[in-house]
C-alpha cells in the first residue's frame, strides 16, 4: 500500500459558533415579522444587512463565539 501524502491545507477553526448564528436567525425572523427595532430610536428595522448587525451584536452579548467589531479608523490630516 502506497505512503498517503499529507495535506498542506491549513485547519482553520470557525469565526461563528452556532449560538451567533441563532440569535442572527432571531432577529432575520423578527425583521421579516416586522417585529425588530433598531436600539436607540425604536425604527422598524428594514435592511437585512442591519439585522444581520442586532444579530451579532447580541451575540456579543451573551458571550457567543464572534469575531470582534471592526471599527472604521478615521485620518489624521
Amino acid at each position: 500500500m502506497p505512503a498517503r501524502k499529507k495535506s498542506t491545507r491549513k485547519k482553520t477553526t470557525r469565526k461563528y459558533g452556532p449560538k451567533a448564528g441563532e440569535k442572527v436567525e432571531r432577529a432575520m425572523r423578527e425583521m421579516n415579522q416586522g417585529r425588530l427595532k433598531s436600539g436607540r430610536s425604536g425604527k422598524k428595522v428594514t435592511s437585512r444587512e442591519q439585522a444581520v448587525a442586532i444579530g451579532l451584536s447580541e451575540a456579543r452579548r451573551s458571550g457567543a463565539k464572534v469575531p470582534k467589531r471592526k471599527r472604521s479608523s478615521r485620518k489624521k490630516k
